[in-house]
C-alpha cells in the first residue's frame, strides 16, 4: 500500500509548523487542533484547502490520540483529533465536557516486522505468538519459525490510539504492560523508522505505513488467517479496526462545524482515500 502521500506537510507539522492563512491574520479567526498522527495527515490537506477559501488560521499539532482528546475536553484545542474510541476512564474524567465523536473515516492497524524478518520467512504470527513476544516470553525469531536473532520488541506510548487498537485486540486489554518491549515510540513515522532500521524488530503500524522496508504480517487467531489488504478491511473480516475521528467539546458551531464538514465531504474525503484509509459512508460488512 502506498505511504502517506502527504506524509511531508506532516512532519513539518509534527516538527511544530503550522500554516497561516494571510486573511486570517488579520481577521483573528483560528482554529487549534490536536491529537492523532494517524488523522493528522488528513487533517493537514483539508486544513490547506479550507484555509484557501475561508478567513480562518488553521493550526494543526501531533502529540496522540490521548493528547487530542484531553485538549478538545479541557478546551485547549477546538478539535482534538483520534484514532481511538474515548475510553470509559476518559468518559467518566470527563464527564462535564459533553465530547462529540465525529467519524471521517476508517483504518486498520497491522503487526508489523522488519523485511529482513519478513524475507526470512515470518508471514504469519498467531495472536498468542505476538502477546508472548510483547510480554517476553519469545525473546527470538527462530522460535517462530525466523532466523536466530534477538526480537527488537518495539512499543508506542501508552496514550497513542494505534497501541490502543492493537492491544486489545491481541490482549483484550487497550493498555497492557509489555515487560518484553526494547523500545517505545510515539508516531507512526517514528515507530516506522525504527522498524525499517532494525533487522529484526516488531511493532505495530496503520495499514497506510505498509512499505517494502516495513511489511505486515498475516494473523491468526481462532477465527481464522486474516491478510493485512485493503480488500479485508473493507469485507469487515480483519480483526485489528477503528474509526478515525474528530472530537469537539459539545456540539460543533461556526468555523469548527464549518470544518468538519468539509472534512466529511467530498474532498476531505479524497484525502482520506489518498492517505489509504477508509472514507466515511463506505460499509463493511462481514460474511
Amino acid at each position: 500500500m502506498a505511504r502517506f502521500k502527504w506524509v511531508g506537510l506532516a512532519l513539518l507539522l509534527l516538527m511544530g509548523w503550522s500554516f497561516v492563512g494571510d486573511s486570517a491574520a488579520e481577521t483573528g479567526l483560528r482554529i487549534q487542533i490536536v491529537g492523532s498522527t494517524t488523522v493528522l495527515p488528513v487533517v493537514s490537506h483539508a486544513a490547506q484547502q479550507f484555509m484557501a477559501s475561508s478567513n480562518t488560521r488553521i493550526l494543526v499539532n501531533a502529540g496522540g490520540s490521548g493528547v487530542g482528546i484531553f485538549s478538545a475536553a479541557q478546551g485547549r484545542a477546538d478539535i482534538g483529533m483520534a484514532s481511538r474510541e474515548i475510553s470509559s476512564n476518559e468518559k467518566k474524567r470527563f464527564k462535564n465536557s459533553d465530547l462529540k465523536t465525529h467519524s471521517v473515516g476508517l483504518d486498520a492497524v497491522a503487526c508489523m516486522v522488519s523485511s529482513e524478518i519478513y524475507q526470512s520467512g515470518v508471514r504469519l504470527l498467531t495472536r498468542a505468538q505476538i502477546a508472548k513476544i510483547y510480554m517476553g516470553k519469545i525473546t527470538n525469531w527462530k522460535e517462530v519459525g525466523g532466523p536466530d536473532k534477538k526480537i527488537v520488541v518495539i512499543d508506542k506510548e501508552h496514550h497513542r490510539g494505534t497501541r490502543h487498537v492493537f492491544m486489545r485486540y491481541v490482549f483484550g486489554n487497550a493498555t497492557q504492560r509489555t515487560p518484553g518491549t526494547i523500545l517505545v515510540t510515539g508516531s507512526n513515522n517514528e515507530e516506522q523508522t525504527k522498524i525499517a532500521q532494525s533487522d529484526s524488530a516488531i511493532g505495530m503500524l496503520s495499514f497506510a505505513w505498509i512499505n517494502e522496508d516495513v511489511r505486515a504480517v498475516i494473523i491468526q487467531d481462532q477465527n481464522g488467517k486474516f491478510a493485512p489488504t485493503l480488500k479485508a478491511v473493507q469485507s469487515g473480516r480483519y480483526p485489528i479496526m477503528r474509526e478515525l475521528s474528530l472530537i469537539t467539546r459539545g456540539e460543533p458551531k461556526g468555523k469548527i462545524k464549518a470544518f468538519i464538514d468539509f472534512v466529511k465531504g467530498p474532498e476531505g474525503q479524497k484525502s482520506v482515500v489518498e492517505n489509504g484509509y477508509i472514507p466515511v459512508g463506505v460499509e463493511t460488512s462481514k460474511p
